[in-house]
């Protein structure tokens, strides 16, 4: 009978190492719409990947959220974030990306150098970075993006691209879109490489105009681009509700 129990333990140990072992991880990278600060709301402001964990059954895929505040595609691959997430990523494995809100910025100055070029061409800027202090080429929106999906397809994972949030700017009773810029070019990367899509900016844009101006204006508290815990968790819910959407996604099957 000791015996017996013995096996079973064994086997039920087993069971659990493999599922342990072969459980796959959502990787999360962006900005801080993302995740902001530390990710626990402690200056009352939030990322929508602070929510997703809820958004899936965690007994069947392990959620993380990498996306830090202030990083571009540019500067969150040249700081070395994304080859940790590559050294882990596994088949069956999923990453949800989205940049684009810091990808605007300076390409060579003395405090944040992150810009990238503009666009999904090829176009290249050799520099030597005046806040690293290294010399770099620097690429566009697209190179990166396309890096990120095309890496992550190598893996045997399934990488799942959104477009930038949108900030709370409004012209006309209308939230200004990113359509022709970041978020085109952030649609055209997936298209062009089979990898899933989500327009976040337009479906969110499209949210809070049904929600109205003044209700939205509550989910932003300190600026124009952050929102707070219930902004966030919105954003969370669209992003599960399109994942939802996806065609032939398997991911969807894991969510609650």
């Amino acid at each position: 009978m000791k015996n017996k129990f013995l096996v079973l333990c064994a086997f039920v140990l087993a069971c659990s190492f493999t599922m342990l072992k072969t459980k796959p991880t959502i990787y999360i990278i962006g900005d801080s719409t993302v995740r902001n600060g530390s990710g626990a709301g402690s200056d009352g402001l939030w990322g929508w990947g602070s929510f997703m964990g809820k958004q899936f059954d965690t007994v069947k895929i392990h959620v993380e959220n990498h996306a830090i505040g202030g990083r571009s595609s540019r500067t969150f691959l040249t700081e070395g974030r994304w080859d940790k997430i590559m050294a882990k990523l596994k088949k069956g494995d999923y990453v949800i990306m989205q940049f684009g809100h810091n990808d605007g910025g300076a390409i060579n100055d003395t405090s944040r150098a992150r810009g990238s070029i503009k666009g999904i061409g090829n176009e290249v800027e050799e520099i030597d970075n005046l806040l690293t202090k290294k010399h770099e080429i620097v690429h566009s929106y697209g190179w990166y993006m396309r890096k990120y999906v095309q890496e992550t397809q190598a893996k045997g994972a399934t990488p799942i691209v959104c477009s930038l949030v949108p900030r709370n700017v409004w012209k006309n009773g209308k939230v200004e879109r990113a359509g022709q810029s970041y978020g085109l070019w952030a649609k055209q990367i997936a298209e062009e490489n089979k990898a899933y899509f989500i327009d976040l900016n337009e479906v969110v844009a499209t949210k809070y105009e049904e929600l109205g101006k003044e209700n939205v204006e509550k989910f932003f508290p300190k600026d124009h681009t952050h929102p707070n815990y219930e902004g966030s968790k919105l954003t969370a819910q669209i992003v599960s509700e399109q994942i939802q959407q996806l065609k032939k996604c398997k991911l969807k099957k894991l969510l609650k």
